[in-house]
C-alpha cells in the first residue's frame, strides 16, 4: 500500500511540474522489477506508467517527429520546450521497452498488464501520433509499437497461447487486424531466416494460435470497426478489402512456405477450406504447401488431398495426379486407423462424380475389396455398403458384380494390386470374389451385408454415415444386449402301431 501511495505522489509530481520530470526514474527503476520478488510493486508501477505516459500523449507533451540522440538534443539547437518533450520521449520509449521486456515475465498477471498498456499507447498513438504528417497521405498508426506487442506474442521457447486468446479482443478491430497480419509476415521472416528452415515447435505454433482465429471480413461494408480512423482513412490502404486479403494472403504463405512440426500440418490443414482459403486472392497459391503435406503420409495426406480437392473443383487448378495420389493412400491399414471415419467420408467425396472414367472407379472398388480381407468386421460393415454405393452410382462397373465365368480367387485374379497407377491395374478385367469370399465370414451382420452384392441392387444408395464411426465395442454391446428369441422346433405327434397314440410318448421334439 505504501509503495502504491508513494507512485501516486510521483506520479502527481511529475504531472504537476516540469521541474519534477526526474522523479519519472522512480517509477521506470520500480517497473524494471530488479528485485526478485516484487511483482506486486511491477505492476504498481506498470498502472502508473501507464497514466504518465498516457497523460503525457493526450497533453501532447512527447516530442513529435524522428527522435534525435539524447545527447545531441542538448548539444544542438533546440527550445527548452522540445528538449523536455525530446527527454520525455526518451523516456516513453524506455517504458515501452520495459513493457516489451515484461511480457515475457513469468508471471501471467504481468505479462498481461504490460500487454494491456502497451496496446492501450497503441489506441493514444493513433491518436496522438508522434509520427510527423509532412504529406496527406501519411500513415499515422503506431505500426513500430504494435510490432513490439507482436513481437511479445511470440516468443521463440515457450507456449503463448493463454497471452494470445487475451489479446484477441483486440484483432477485432480491423485496423488493428490489419497491421497485426503485417507485423506477423515480418516477424515469420525475420525469425524463420536465422533459424535456416529448422522448424521452431513454440514459435510456430505460437504464430497459428495468434492467426487462426482471424475472422476476416466478406465484403468492404462489414469493415465498420475501427479503433481509430485519421482524416484521410478512406484513402489509405487500410481502409480497403482487397489490401486486407493481400496482407492475409502474404502472412499464411510466409507462414506456410516454412517446414512446420508434424502435428501443425494437421491443425492447417483442418481449417484450410474454412478460414484461409475463401480469403485469399489466389488460392492456388496454396498447391506448393498442400503437395509437401502430402508426403508426411496417414492422416495428414487426405487431409491435404481434401485442400487439392477444394482447389481443383472451385478454383479450377489442374492437377492430375489427384486420383493416383488417392489411390495410393489405400493400403491395409485404412480399416484400421483411428481417422477411419474422416476417410471414408472424404473418400466418397472425391468419389461422388458419376463423370469419373470407369476404369478408376473399378481400381477403387477392387483395392477396397482386396483390403477387406483382413479387416475387422465393424469396418466391413461400413465398407461393403460402401462399394455396393459406388457399383450403384457407376453402372458401368457392375461388370465386376455380373462376370460369371471370371476369377475363383486371388491366384486367377488378372488385377495388379502392387500397381500405383489405377489405368495399368486391369481392375475392370476382374469380379469382386472378395465380397463373395466375405458371404462365409464368422460375423453374421457381415455375412448379410456381403449377400447383398448376390441380389438386384436397389438404385437408392445406402446413407452409411452412421456406420462410419462404427466400433469394435458397440459391435459386441449390440450382441450383448440382442433379445433371446425362442428356439423354433418341429413338433410331432408319435402314433402306435395301427395309428392310435401312444400313452408313453405323448409327444417328440426335434430341432429345426
Amino acid at each position: 500500500m505504501a509503495r502504491a501511495e508513494e507512485l501516486a505522489g510521483c506520479l502527481e509530481a511529475v504531472l504537476g511540474s516540469r521541474g519534477n520530470a526526474n522523479r519519472v526514474f522512480e517509477i521506470l527503476e520500480l517497473l524494471a522489477g530488479r528485485e526478485e520478488g516484487e511483482d506486486e510493486d511491477v505492476l504498481c508501477a506498470a498502472r502508473t506508467c501507464g497514466r504518465l505516459f498516457g497523460a503525457l500523449l493526450e497533453r501532447r507533451e512527447l516530442f513529435v517527429g524522428a527522435l534525435p540522440a539524447e545527447e545531441a538534443s542538448l548539444a544542438d539547437n533546440y527550445s527548452a520546450e522540445d528538449k523536455y518533450k525530446i527527454w520525455m520521449r526518451h523516456r516513453y520509449k524506455d517504458c515501452v521497452d520495459c513493457l516489451a521486456e515484461l511480457m515475457g515475465h513469468e508471471s501471467f498477471q504481468i505479462k498481461e498488464l504490460s500487454m494491456c498498456t502497451l496496446m492501450k499507447f497503441v489506441e493514444l498513438e493513433a491518436q496522438y501520433p508522434l509520427i510527423k504528417v509532412e504529406w496527406k497521405g501519411t500513415l499515422t498508426f503506431p505500426r513500430e509499437l504494435l510490432k513490439v506487442v507482436v513481437d511479445g506474442l511470440l516468443p521463440l521457447h515457450e507456449d503463448a497461447a493463454l497471452l494470445i486468446s487475451r489479446f484477441q479482443e483486440f484483432m477485432e478491430y480491423d485496423d488493428i487486424r490489419y497491421f497485426v497480419t503485417k507485423a506477423v509476415t515480418e516477424s515469420i521472416g525475420q525469425v524463420m531466416q536465422r533459424t535456416k528452415e529448422r522448424p521452431l515447435p513454440f514459435y510456430q505454433q505460437n504464430v497459428f494460435s495468434l492467426i487462426s482465429p482471424i475472422n476476416m471480413p466478406n465484403k468492404e461494408s462489414d469493415m465498420v470497426k475501427f479503433m481509430v480512423k485519421q482524416d484521410n482513412w478512406e484513402e489509405l490502404k487500410v481502409s480497403k478489402l482487397q489490401a486486407h486479403k493481400q496482407a492475409f494472403e502474404k502472412m499464411w504463405l510466409s507462414f506456410l512456405k516454412h517446414k512446420l512440426p508434424t502435428g501443425l500440418y494437421k491443425k492447417v490443414l483442418v481449417i484450410l477450406h474454412d478460414s484461409i482459403l475463401p480469403y485469399m486472392n489466389e488460392p492456388t497459391l496454396m498447391i506448393d504447401f498442400l503437395t509437401v503435406a502430402y508426403g508426411i503420409g496417414g492422416a495428414i495426406s487426405l487431409l491435404a488431398l481434401n485442400g487439392l480437392f477444394i482447389l481443383i473443383h472451385q478454383h479450377n487448378l489442374e492437377y492430375p495426379d489427384f486420383y493416383k495420389k488417392l489411390y495410393s493412400l489405400l493400403d491395409p491399414s485404412v480399416y484400421h486407423v483411428k481417422y477411419r471415419a474422416r476417410f471414408f467420408h472424404l473418400l466418397d467425396l472425391f468419389l461422388s462424380s458419376s463423370h469419373l472414367p470407369a476404369y478408376l472407379v473399378a481400381a477403387f472398388i477392387k483395392r477396397l475389396s482386396r483390403l477387406a480381407l483382413s479387416a475387422p468386421p465393424e469396418a466391413l460393415l461400413m465398407a461393403i455398403p460402401f462399394i455396393c454405393n459406388l457399383l450403384r452410382r457407376h453402372p458401368a462397373c457392375r461388370v465386376l458384380v455380373h462376370r460369371p465365368h471370371g476369377p475363383q480367387d486371388i491366384s486367377e485374379d488378372p488385377y495388379v494390386m502392387e500397381e500405383e497407377e489405377p489405368s495399368k491395374s486391369k481392375a475392370l478385367e476382374s469380379c469382386l470374389w472378395e465380397i463373395q469370399s466375405l458371404q462365409n465370414h464368422y460375423h453374421p451382420d457381415v455375412v448379410k451385408a456381403a449377400a447383398v452384392l448376390s441380389q438386384f441392387l436397389s438404385e437408392m444408395e445406402d446413407d452409411i454415415s452412421g456406420l462410419l464411426e462404427l466400433s469394435a465395442y458397440e459391435l459386441f454391446d449390440k450382441e450383448v444386449k440382442k433379445k433371446a428369441t425362442d428356439v423354433p422346433l418341429e413338433f410331432e405327434q408319435i402314433r402306435g402301431l395301427f395309428g392310435k397314440k401312444n400313452d408313453i410318448f405323448a409327444e417328440h421334439f426335434t430341432l429345426d
